[in-house]
């Protein structure tokens, strides 16, 4: 077996300050923050002189982590933040939460919206998308009582 576990999924923001709030929020830990630069971080990413801001976020379980990224240089290439669910490449990050209604609540206060609706998948989750910071698609999944 190659991989012993997932490290973290990479999200590039605009603003690495509201990004942090909302999955704060969320329910997500900082475990740190820090800048990237120097000739090696160019050499693993294939960009040349970046200069990054990284924040490392941990779900409340320890399992998964969320590296929330802000790059100074070089200038960003492209969006995908707003591309509809059938786009190529990635489409979002799912969290467990342990009530949905309350964290829409919350997480609108900040500017979430949901895609569509709140769906009842068979009676074993609540599960919708929702659009977040700067637009990024975010899974939400409630699991229901048996």
């Amino acid at each position: 077996m190659a991989v012993k576990r997932m490290d973290n999924v990479g999200i590039v923001v605009e603003d690495l300050d509201a990004a942090i709030g909302f999955f704060t929020e969320l329910g997500l830990i900082l475990e740190g923050r820090m800048p990237i630069e120097g000739e090696w971080a160019g050499r693993i990413t294939g960009l040349r002189g970046q200069r990054v801001e990284i924040a490392m976020m941990r779900t409340p379980d320890g399992h998964g982590r969320l590296e929330l990224s802000r790059f100074d240089t070089p200038a960003i290439a492209s969006d995908h933040r707003t591309a509809p669910v059938n786009s190529l490449g990635y489409l979002r990050v799912m969290f467990a939460v342990e009530d949905i209604d309350d964290t829409l609540v919350r997480l609108k206060k900040l500017g979430a919206s949901v895609v569509d609706e709140i769906v009842d998948y068979e009676k074993v989750y609540r599960i919708c998308y929702i659009r977040g910071p700067e637009g990024i698609l975010i899974g939400l999944a409630q699991e229901l009582p048996q």
